[in-house]
């Protein structure tokens, strides 16, 4: 069995200690693993933001990884490009270290070139959600709405909510096809966390669809 090096990050302090979004991810990478025939050998965690020219220096479970997975001469796997990065230049610079990086959700043929091309299609759509959210907010504003100082933290907030849908967007792609209560099920029986850290319910799987754009 091929041997591989499993990376899982979030962005937020509070969904690392509530295992918000990390539990998905190692579902999705196991599963993966099977279907792939890859032994994971090795998990790190990380509970940090990857955003920042400086990524890299302030994500020592990365640099670990790295470090583990060239002397082992193994892939690191992921299971979304954005939880590597949704910056470009980042993605290049990790290109650089020579250590392959297989993303579950891309399927293991995923060659850098394609890493690269979702690595720009990611940075487009994080640009885009923060623009809706600002023109949402915006209009608001000229409809009366008195928003004050909360316009930062709305902007931030629904960015926030997006990055944590987006979290669980395999595993939601897994279970496409079944009914909504089907699926709050199976998710409270993996005790895969809601966005914010509860339970399932099928209006809370509707919501996270819709957030999704899977409906």
């Amino acid at each position: 069995m091929k041997t591989a090096i499993a990376y899982t990050r979030v962005s937020t302090l509070r969904q690392g200690k509530s295992g918000l979004g990390l539990e998905a991810q190692q579902a999705a990478l196991t599963r993966f693993a099977e279907v792939e025939g890859f032994d994971l050998v090795q998990t790190f965690q990380e509970v940090e933001t990857g955003k920042g020219a400086d990524a890299l220096n302030r994500r020592p479970q990365l640099a670990a990884a790295l470090k583990a997975a060239k002397k082992l001469k193994s892939p690191i796997i992921v299971a979304k490009l954005d939880r590597l990065s949704r910056d470009v230049h980042f993605i290049s610079g990790l290109m650089t270290h020579k250590t392959p990086f297989i993303v579950a959700e891309l399927g293991a043929d995923a060659d850098p070139f394609m890493l690269h091309l979702y690595a720009a299609l990611a940075e487009k759509e994080r640009a885009m959600i923060s623009r809706r959210t600002k023109d949402a907010l915006a209009a608001k504003k000229a409809q009366g709405v008195a928003l004050g100082g909360l316009r930062a933290y709305g902007v931030q907030a629904h960015e926030d909510a997006m990055e944590r849908a987006e979290q669980l967007r395999p595993v939601f792609h897994e279970l496409a096809g079944k009914s909504a209560r089907k699926i709050a099920a199976l998710l409270n029986e993996r005790k895969i966390a809601t966005p914010t850290g509860g339970v399932w319910h099928a209006a809370t799987v509707i919501r996270v669809q819709k957030r999704l754009g899977l409906t």
